[in-house]
């Protein structure tokens, strides 16, 4: 393959790409395809990237059923998900897309269930009426994930050719480095971003890497709110180091609550929508305390309460609202499942697929069924599973800008996709803002990382090729002093020797987070969790760094990812205070309607230091940036042009 570089001086020009799940493998392959050499970052084995905890599909409207099903309903339907929060333009890219998405991992390997004649069978997910859901069992992400793990190794063994066509000896299109914990991007006097900053965590060395572009790939922030689906890993920590150096944060107060996952003290294992997809009920007792088990309980004697109130998608409303009834019959009405131990009702319904045929549930549904009877001791064939809501997704996260076309969708190849605000920092997966607006359907998720790395990788190598000049041209003295700032920042940490337990603080910001910001939104309760975050980011001046070992020193990076949580629960907590209406994911009792004279637009945040030690957000109705030394401006204005409110 060919790259872009001077063949007189033998020098791979490569980028960067930090994180291993599908956005970051997608990205990786189209840049390879592009003959771009790519250094691939991850902070743990690419094959255990949260991409593969996905387990219910990946929508495409392939329409294999004869129900009528097109791109443009499913753009439609993501719209309305989202209530109109999303620019429409890369949604409807997403949406044509995702036929080809879906034949291209058929083609790559990825073993899809079959109907009996042998086509895709596709299941349907919360938020529409057609069988829209192409699926592996219950473990689509992990199946999505190592076809395209397998796709990038296969790049990881092709040598690199120069413009003339001739190899560089000891150079391969990929290389792969995982347990690498990112710290930064590395700036020129131009502000454009020339490479990162990370860390060994093995041998804890901190080390400047050159990149002609970066694209960050590394997920949300779920493990801000303490306990959530998402992998510990997740801790929104490289979002919000670009953050704190300059980049654009959209909508961080959109964070999605998954209706069903397993209670649990240490982790909020989900129990995927599929479930629900293939024909499980929700439902709770009409006696409140009614003290049968639920398989004892007869159908007479059950409140199937979605399906009473919303008799068109029943228990397959969106998630949104799923979680707004649940959260209600248990929390306000204190209808929940009746435990006799403790003599009160807990916050948890019946998720029911008894009556579904057992071979059916054995070929659709094993993989989150055995997770489930693993963990809470009980068959879900022979008992219906007991299930609360729990945070699961962030539709915020690093603005992204994008080039519209003429047909109303994204101009292919145009170094402006999946661009940040900051020149040479792209941002492709859950750690953007752009696909999902004020809350996502399901089995969006799986497409929209996969379609923004097919949207990235193009504009990375478009980017690339129009530079005047490469990372390789900036100064040695530039990247030392990059490496500078994040040693002494690390020394520092390791000194501190203050009386102050930082996993003690992430409980308390976990469980602040989890109580006050999540399904139900008041202002004043708001303004506690933000005087909770300055108490907090107080306190954390006094940690006492709890390792101070030389080597795999992860209580350490403990510390610095907290300080990055504690930035963006300011972030999050800080846009719910403002949005007064609910939208989506966002709910206020008080400000019970979608305010689109007001609240139509882009929550636009910008990092500053605040009193002290903590940080503060200023928020703007636009922004200018650059991309290739070409000037543009943004605003906060959504893109309904395709369908309107």
């Amino acid at each position: 393959m060919k790259s872009d570089k001077k063949a007189e001086s033998r020098v791979t020009r490569r980028v960067i790409v930090v994180g291993g799940g599908l956005a970051g493998l997608t990205t990786v392959v189209k840049l390879c395809e592009a003959g771009v050499p790519v250094d691939l970052f991850s902070l743990v084995p690419v094959k255990r990237s949260h991409s593969v905890c996905a387990q219910g599909g990946i929508n495409a409207s392939v329409n294999t059923k004869g129900e009528g099903d097109s791109p443009r309903i499913h753009l439609e339907e993501t719209v309305y998900g989202g209530d109109f929060l999303a620019n429409q333009p890369p949604v409807k890219g997403m949406a044509d897309a995702a036929p080809g998405i879906v034949y291209m991992l058929d083609r790559m390997g990825v073993p899809f269930n079959r109907t009996p004649e042998g086509l895709l069978d596709f299941r349907r997910f919360g938020g529409t009426l057609f069988h829209r859901t192409a699926f592996a069992g219950a473990t689509t992400g992990q199946q999505l994930l190592y076809a395209l793990d397998e796709q990038v190794r296969r790049w990881e063994t092709v040598d690199v050719e120069d413009d003339k066509g001739l190899v560089v000896r000891g150079e391969k299109m990929v290389r792969k480095l995982e347990h690498w914990d990112f710290l930064g991007v590395v700036q020129d006097d131009a502000g454009r971003c020339v490479g990162i900053v990370a860390q060994d965590m093995k041998s804890m060395d901190i080390v400047a890497f050159r990149g002609d572009a970066v694209c960050l790939a590394t997920g949300g922030p779920g493990i801000v709110f303490g306990r959530s689906t998402n992998s510990v890993i997740n801790t929104g920590t490289a979002a919000a180091a670009v953050y704190r150096q300059g980049a654009c944060y959209a909508n961080g107060e959109l964070i999605q609550v998954h209706p069903t996952a397993i209670p649990g003290a240490d982790k909020l294992r989900l129990i995927s929508e599929s479930a629900r997809g293939e024909g499980g009920r929700v439902w709770v007792p009409k006696d409140p305390k009614d003290k049968r088990r639920g398989r004892e309980i007869p159908q007479r004697e059950r409140e199937y309460f979605l399906e009473a109130k919303y008799p068109g998608y029943g228990n397959l409303v969106p998630r949104d609202i799923a979680s707004r009834e649940i959260f209600a019959k248990c929390f306000h009405e204190k209808r929940g499942v009746y435990n006799s131990k403790t003599e009160k009702n807990e916050l948890e319904v019946y998720l029911d697929l008894t009556h579904v045929p057992k071979e059916t549930l054995r070929r659709k549904l094993a993989g989150i069924l055995e997770i489930y009877e693993k963990f809470v001791g009980e068959d879900p064939y022979e008992n219906p599973m007991r299930v609360f809501p729990a945070v699961h997704y962030s539709m915020g996260g690093l603005w992204v800008d994008f080039e519209k076309s003429g047909d109303g969708g994204l101009v292919r190849g145009s170094p402006r996709n999946q661009a940040t605000s900051i020149d040479g920092l792209y941002a492709a997966g859950e750690v953007d803002y752009q696909y999902h607006g004020a809350n996502r359907l399901g089995a969006n998720s799986l497409l929209s990382c996969i379609y923004a790395g097919l949207e990235a990788g193009p504009a990375i190598a478009a980017y690339k090729k129009n530079l005047e000049s490469s990372a390789w041209d900036v100064p040695e003295s530039v990247y030392e002093a990059a490496e500078r700032r994040e040693l002494d920042r690390y020394k520092k940490l390791l000194a501190m020797d203050g009386d102050e337990n930082p996993y003690r603080l992430h409980q308390e910001l976990g469980e602040t987070m989890l109580r006050d910001c999540t399904i139900e939104r008041d202002n004043d309760t708001l303004d506690g969790v933000l005087a909770k975050i300055d108490e907090l980011e107080d306190r954390f001046a006094q940690v006492g760094a709890p390792d101070q070992s030389d080597s795999a020193n992860h209580g350490a990076q403990f510390v610095r990812h907290l300080s990055n949580m504690l930035v963006l629960a300011r972030v999050i907590a800080t846009g719910a205070r403002a949005r007064d209406e609910s939208r989506g994911a966002h709910y206020k009792p008080k400000f019970p309607k979608r305010d689109d004279e007001a609240w139509q637009r882009t929550t636009l945040a910008f990092y500053e230091k605040g009193e002290g030690k903590r940080s503060a957000v200023r928020f703007v109705r636009e922004l200018q940036h650059s991309v290739a030394d070409q000037s543009l401006t943004a605003t906060d204005a959504v893109d309904v042009s395709l369908v309107k409110p």
